[in-house]
């Protein structure tokens, strides 16, 4: 059947170009095809982009969104392209609007204990520039070094010191953000506190990029806490006591700032890897953990409640070095299970604190029933487990693989968890909207971004399906 076009290719594109005069836009080049696909959530998509646009400015934003408008064209938002949930790979036929290049830190305000910046700062770079005025910017993913704050933001990425500061949701104060038709809103704002009208603001975190697209952020800084931060590891004989001895860490008014636990699996994958010999048993688990402004009590209560818990092999620091070690065992559990096997996925959960040990039981135990290959981690302290589950056989997840990750999934949500934490939902987990949320939410969701994003043109099928 022939199909009449309006306009042809070229046509869309010069339009494209007169809208958007301060941008960089890679049609069918390298640049184009490298930022189609990242390569972390699959190894290629289908379709082609019709263009790639590092915009310059907010007219150019303007000028994507007009375009996209006009002839009906998906636009996916990227800052530093590091979606780990097909969150922000390129859609057949649409724009990718990075702005990764709207990078300025605007403003350090340590009086107001804030930052003001553009949504392609990079999150170190935020914390480095910050700590230059004796405050740092909390939320730490993994991804630190790489990731950017609007993609932080979009996601409410999480971290290594989310136990005692939260997620990104917790530093921001305000936005910016640019609607569909142009308009440019401004939400929150530079106080602390804010109680007035709905709170868009909080809507707009996590909202991986189908609502508006971010053009600055005001964020929380914190001053670097005074005294010696003590960071140590301990060995406890599998994942489910290590969760026990969390709780009990969790509990006691110690306020940690890092608690990371790796499964035995890991840590002898990591011993491969570093050419270390931390590893004791198949199950042996490794707990490390950090404690701002350390004291004498605080010292001893640790000491007292890890060997309450039956922990083994305690090592404790106070030497920033020493603790870089340790924190790097952690760092690097990524590449050093990710070694064992030609393909993965690593999944993302979190549940209540009181069924973290049901939960890592169950993992365990999901491997074993499937024959799949399962290491866990995960960030102990508030709940949020990565299990990652490997295998060689083929490009694309085997039957077994699949139906292990429903398995963990259905049982997180069993326990009144959540299966997305800190990654994000992207297009890898948007078919368990209604399984997560139920009927009535799912329908409100759908309203919600109805009335963002009329024309259905921002990030589709990311969130929610």
């Amino acid at each position: 059947m022939a199909v009449f076009t309006a306009y042809n290719h070229d046509q869309i594109i010069d339009f494209l170009k007169q809208q958007a005069p301060h941008a960089e836009i890679h049609i069918d080049d390298e640049t184009a095809v490298k930022h189609t696909a990242n390569g972390n959530a699959e190894s290629s998509i289908s379709g082609q982009i019709l263009a790639y646009v590092a915009v310059g400015d907010k007219d150019d934003i303007r000028g994507v969104l007009k375009t996209a408008q006009k002839f009906h064209l998906p636009v996916v938002p990227q800052t530093a392209d590091t979606s780990t949930v097909i969150g922000a790979d390129g859609v057949n036929g649409g724009i990718i609007l990075s702005v990764a290049r709207l990078n300025h830190i605007k403003e350090i305000d340590k009086d107001d204990s804030l930052a003001v910046v553009e949504p392609g700062v990079i999150n170190q770079d935020l914390d480095k520039a910050a700590r230059k005025q004796g405050m740092f910017y909390a939320p730490d993913p993994a991804s630190k070094p790489m990731s950017a704050i609007g993609g932080n933001v979009s996601t409410n990425a999480g971290g290594l010191s989310g136990v005692r500061y939260g997620a990104t949701k917790d530093s921001v104060l305000g936005l910016k953000v640019m609607l569909t038709n142009g308009q440019e809103i401004k939400l929150g704002g530079r106080t602390f506190k804010q109680a007035y009208g709905y709170d868009l603001t909080q809507l707009l975190v996590g909202s991986e990029g189908t609502l508006g697209i971010i053009t600055e952020v005001t964020v929380k800084l914190f001053p670097i806490p005074i005294g010696k931060t003590i960071t140590g590891m301990a060995f406890f004989d599998d994942m489910a006591k290590l969760a026990e001895g969390v709780k009990a860490i969790r509990n006691s008014g110690l306020y940690p700032s890092m608690l990371e636990a790796l499964d035995g699996k890991t840590v002898k994958a990591l011993d491969q890897y570093e050419h270390t010999s931390y590893s004791q048993s198949d199950t042996s688990s490794l707990l490390i953990f950090s404690i701002d402004s350390a004291s004498d009590l605080k010292l001893q209560t640790s000491n007292k409640i890890l060997d309450e818990q039956g922990a083994w092999n305690v090592q404790i620091t106070d030497d920033p070095e020493k603790a870089k070690s340790l924190i790097k065992l952690r760092q690097d559990m990524l590449p050093a299970v990710f070694s064992n096997a030609k393909y993965y996925i690593m999944e993302d959960m979190a549940v209540p604190l009181s069924k973290l040990a049901e939960m890592v039981k169950y993992i365990a135990q999901v491997g074993t029933e499937l024959d799949v290959d399962i290491y866990t981690a995960g960030h102990a302290g508030d709940g949020n487990l990565h299990p990652s589950l490997l295998w060689n056989d083929q490009p694309t997840p085997p039957e077994r693989v699949i139906e292990a990750t429903r398995r963990l999934f259905r049982k997180t949500l069993a326990l009144g968890g959540t299966i997305s934490g800190e990654h994000a939902v992207g297009m890898s987990k948007n078919q368990w909207t209604n399984e997560e949320l139920g009927d009535s939410v799912d329908v409100l969701q759908h309203q919600i971004k109805n009335l963002f994003d009329p024309m259905g043109i921002l990030n589709p099928k990311r969130k929610i399906n």
